[in-house]
């Protein structure tokens, strides 16, 4: 059985990426980055949640706590709000939650561990048709990547990134994941609270639109 690594941060996207890279038939590594975020505790909760869920026992926690240094994200930088507002329509509103080049450096990690254990594919929940707009979530970024992996690994590596939901929009996501019977109510989605989902942030509002129009009740607790 190919093994494959998935990012997984303890939310919704990746809980479903984590589904469906089992039933493509891999063997699951989980790969859970904490980068100083404001719900890094409860996001590292989900995770083990998850993981345990599957059974899943090869797994890697890495701390890159330079991205809270470098700032300029509302999910890094306290002294930025959190916003509440509407969800942006449109690539060039980019919400404050965006981490500069978060992506890149998750992906790279992944790409690294993946050459150590002989992992054939890297699943990345990114979605691009109904997310915040984040240019690291677009396809042609995962595209161009994949791109480079092509001339940046041992000859004898064949790594590939595979975004199984890039496509999909929050109902749909939520279908699949209740299709592959995937844990949505060991899921974290929430920007700015650890007990209780605060219900107002622009993640909360996606996640809670998305079982909405699903037609599902969300799981999880909220606070309003």
């Amino acid at each position: 059985m190919d093994k494959a690594i998935v990012l997984a941060s303890g939310g919704l996207d990746s809980c479903v990426s984590i589904a469906c890279a089992i039933n493509d038939g891999y063997e699951v590594c989980l790969l859970h980055i904490n980068y100083g975020q404001r719900t890094q505790k409860r996001e590292y909760q989900a995770f083990n949640d998850i993981a345990n869920y599957y059974g899943i026992q090869n797994k890697l926690i890495i701390d890159i706590d330079y991205l809270r240094q470098i700032g300029g994200s509302s999910l890094v930088d306290f002294s930025i709000p959190i916003e509440e507002e509407t969800i942006p329509s449109s690539i060039g509103q980019i919400p404050l939650t965006y981490v500069p080049f978060r992506n890149a450096n998750m992906i790279s990690i992944a790409v690294s561990w993946a050459e150590v254990i002989g992992a054939k594919k890297i699943y990345v929940g990114a979605v691009e048709e109904d997310s915040s707009g984040y240019p690291d979530c677009r396809e042609i970024f995962y595209e161009k990547f994949n791109e480079l992996l092509k001339v940046a690994l041992l000859p004898q590596n064949n790594i590939e990134i595979v975004t199984p939901l890039i496509h999909l929009n929050k109902a749909e996501i939520v279908y699949q994941g209740i299709l592959l019977k995937a844990p949505l109510h060991l899921t974290w989605s929430c920007y700015q609270s650890e007990d209780e989902a605060c219900g107002v942030c622009e993640s909360c509002k996606l996640r809670l639109r998305g079982f909405e129009l699903a037609g599902e009740r969300d799981p999880i607790a909220y606070r309003q």
